[in-house]
């Protein structure tokens, strides 16, 4: 476990919040901004940390090894934040996606922009190997955001299967894990069971997201380790090819009921020029480069840190 001091730990808390906020953005990953915000690599070596092994220490050696083997500081301040914005933000970002989507979504265009920038300067070698995986990252990204949404599905090995892709999405930069409830037509039914408290089905998508954290974590673990350019070459393919998910000017060609909301399963990107009743432009555009400066300022800062 890192030594940090209380600031430090202050400023994880915020990158938590920014996590938070982007989850609850339908769209956009968490993941993205815990690689921008310089703590990716980090997080999936502490989610490693989680296993068996912890108990044994705990009995041998005790609470406070146990406790920095875990690097159970980090983790408590990062989910500190992410609670607090899902719970104190949702609302108000659900309240801004609803009456002014394009300028939500530019702002977050920009930022994710910018975060491809950021982490293809992290490739420290562009070979033929980079390349492809940066091509095929966006292809496969792109693909996964023009699939049709699937009908809703409440066996339970199925939604085992979702809770698992869905964390795995979440903690993956480019795609949001709530994007693939949708695409997998599970949506509605955990919507449903959160809602009405059903612990059964609750229980079920939480060991599922539970075994697909741990065993993709570590997957992602060996890749870091193994194979560190070629990684960020593909998760900077992955971050590109969703772009296209997150472009602010849509018409909205077909729409799904999911309990009391109504989301958008079939757009159509389109030039802001051509965009029915938008007078947003040049805000839209300012939001932009406030998201694409904003993530430049994060990196100088983080430089400076280290």
């Amino acid at each position: 476990m890192k030594e940090r001091s209380i600031l430090q730990y202050f400023f994880i808390t915020l990158k938590g919040l920014a996590m938070g906020a982007a989850d609850v953005v339908p769209g956009v990953s968490g993941g993205t901004i815990a690689f921008i915000s310089g703590i990716y690599e980090e997080l999936i070596e502490t989610i490693n940390n989680v296993n068996f092994s912890l108990f044994k220490t705990l009995k041998e050696e005790g609470f406070k090894v146990m406790w920095t083997k875990l690097n159970g500081n980090f983790l408590v301040a990062l989910f500190l934040g992410i609670g607090i914005s899902v719970l104190s933000l949702a609302k108000g970002i659900s309240w801004l996606l609803e009456n002014h989507p394009v300028l939500v979504w530019s702002f977050f265009f920009g930022l994710v922009v910018a975060s491809i920038i950021i982490i293809a300067k992290s490739i420290e070698k562009w070979n033929a190997a980079a390349i492809i995986g940066l091509i095929l990252g966006a292809v496969v990204a792109y693909y996964i955001t023009t699939l049709p949404v699937s009908d809703n599905s409440a066996s339970l090995p199925f939604l085992f299967l979702s809770g698992a892709l869905a964390i795995c999405a979440m903690i993956l930069p480019g795609i949001s894990g709530a994007f693939i409830l949708v695409l997998l037509g599970s949506y509605k039914t955990i919507l449903d069971a959160v809602h009405s408290y059903d612990i059964k089905t609750i229980a079920i998508v939480g060991a599922g997201a539970i075994f697909g954290l741990l065993s993709f974590a570590r997957l992602l673990k060996w890749m870091f380790h193994h194979q560190k350019n070629l990684t960020l070459a593909v998760l900077t393919g992955f971050i590109l090819g969703s772009l296209a998910k997150i472009w602010p000017w849509k018409t909205v060609l077909k729409t799904k009921v999911f309990g009391d909301k109504i989301i958008p399963v079939v757009e159509q990107n389109v030039s802001p020029f051509s965009f029915n009743g938008d007078n947003q432009l040049l805000a839209a555009v300012l939001l932009a480069v406030l998201g694409f400066s904003l993530i430049f300022i994060l990196e100088k800062v983080a430089s400076k840190n280290k």
